[in-house]
């Protein structure tokens, strides 16, 4: 087929380097602006640029596609038997839904109609389950409500992290990519309505989403968010008046009785509690302004008294 594809971070890298070993054309690829990051505000090109660039392809990266006049021309001119969108970014327009044969393919990163939306991996891991995957479904105007094509399955397991995901989604969601343009092009697949009564959203994080709640929250509960969320929101509370981060933690320490928040380190290990009577192990913690510490570390270093309260 004669494919445009629309990708910017890591995860869309895999797809665009399978639809080209499968003998696919790639004629354009549309991918985010290099923009500003980390404390020096270097340019940061996107993965998929840099990919594409590598294998010859012609790159443009338009601030907005709606109305983009230059960009309907170039695509109409192209007339590309699908356009593929893998985590791009932006919504796509009604008129570029409308343009290919094939229409706009997209490949989804979880068990659709479940977590719809920008951070499918992220929630699905933070919410606790034990199953995820990869969809390619069709897009259309709504978020995520396209027609499903293909679907793959993959179990979480109980410590795995949303950061791990992401690489074996991406491969898998690549190989998943080819088989629905095959099966569409020998008419194999074919498109399957989505049970919007079962949709659950998948929103955007925000730095909100990593505060600990352990008064409201369990021990596997805030496991689970932090699984999810780290790196970034991560898993952050109040000590001392100053934010702390927690690099690493694991479910342990019951039976000591804790309080929501109180902090123990009888044991020879940094305990705190969280709700319904269960505890948290803090492996590797941070305060604001400061190093990374091991538990202890912290412990002996900023002298906790017992008694002491996270949150």
């Amino acid at each position: 087929m004669k494919l445009v594809f629309c990708g910017t971070p890591e995860f869309a890298v895999p797809t665009l380097e399978a639809v080209l070993a499968a003998g696919h054309e790639v004629a354009l690829v549309l991918t985010q602006p290099d923009r500003p990051a980390g404390r020096k505000m270097e340019l940061l090109v996107p993965p998929v640029k840099q990919s594409a660039l590598k294998y010859g392809l012609e790159v443009i990266q338009p601030e907005r596609i709606k109305v983009n006049d230059e960009l309907r021309g170039r695509l109409e001119a192209i007339q590309p038997d699908a356009i593929l969108v893998v985590a791009y970014g932006r919504i796509i327009p009604a008129w570029m839904l409308d343009l290919p044969r094939f229409g706009n393919i997209n490949l989804h990163g979880s068990l659709l109609p479940k977590y719809r939306g920008a951070a499918p991996i992220q929630w699905a891991v933070a919410n606790g389950e034990t199953e995820t995957g990869v969809t390619t479904m069709q897009l259309d105007a709504g978020l995520d409500t396209g027609d499903v094509l293909l679907e793959r399955r993959v179990a979480i397991g109980p410590d795995t992290t949303a950061a791990q995901l992401f690489p074996q989604l991406s491969h898998i969601g690549a190989e998943l990519v080819v088989t629905t343009l095959a099966g569409l092009e020998d008419g194999s697949v074919r498109r399957r309505p989505q049970d919007h009564a079962g949709a659950t959203l998948a929103p955007i994080l925000t730095r909100e989403d990593g505060r600990m709640e352990l008064v409201s929250r369990t021990a596997q509960e805030v496991y689970n968010r932090w699984r999810g969320f780290y790196p970034w929101p991560g898993a952050h509370d109040v000590f001392r008046g100053k934010r702390i981060l927690v690099h690493r933690m694991h479910v342990g320490g019951e039976g000591l009785g804790l309080g929501c928040g109180q902090l123990d380190w009888s044991t020879g290990e940094l305990v705190v509690g969280a709700a319904e009577g269960t505890a948290l192990l803090l492996d590797e913690v941070q305060l604001e302004g400061k190093q990374r510490l091991s538990g202890m570390d912290f412990v002996r270093g900023f002298q906790l008294k017992q008694g002491e309260i996270l949150g």
